[in-house]
């Protein structure tokens, strides 16, 4: 297991409070981290990975106020720098993802290419 000291991924405030949130529900399993990554796949070549997960060998683990996060070490290439927000409103409503090492996204913002 390794830890590093800087974030490779910001979250906005929103994006915190709807995590906290989450992680307050009845039954959430606490063995489990906020898990930030990516996968092949989507409209424009990989998708991201956002949700709670055990953590890996292969993972790098790092803390954003108060919140466990791991991600996995080669994933860092495509996600360094990355912002990840939350949208309440009645038209838009999940997590966004503002990537600056995208050269292209999808219009629905979940894919992009590198």
């Amino acid at each position: 297991m390794s830890t590093i000291t800087s974030t490779p991924v910001s979250l906005t405030e929103g994006a915190i409070n709807e995590i906290r949130r989450l992680m307050g529900e009845d039954g959430f399993d606490h063995t489990q981290v906020l898990r930030v990554g990516v996968k092949g796949g989507g409209c424009s070549g990989m998708t991201y990975i956002l949700g709670f997960d055990q953590p890996t060998e292969e993972d790098e683990h790092f803390i954003i106020e108060g919140i466990p996060c791991v991600m996995n070490k080669s994933h860092q290439l495509y996600l360094y720098g990355m912002e990840i927000d939350w949208q309440g409103g009645l038209n838009s409503r999940g997590f966004t993802f503002t990537n600056p090492n995208a050269s292209k996204t999808c219009g629905c913002g979940t894919s992009f290419a590198v």
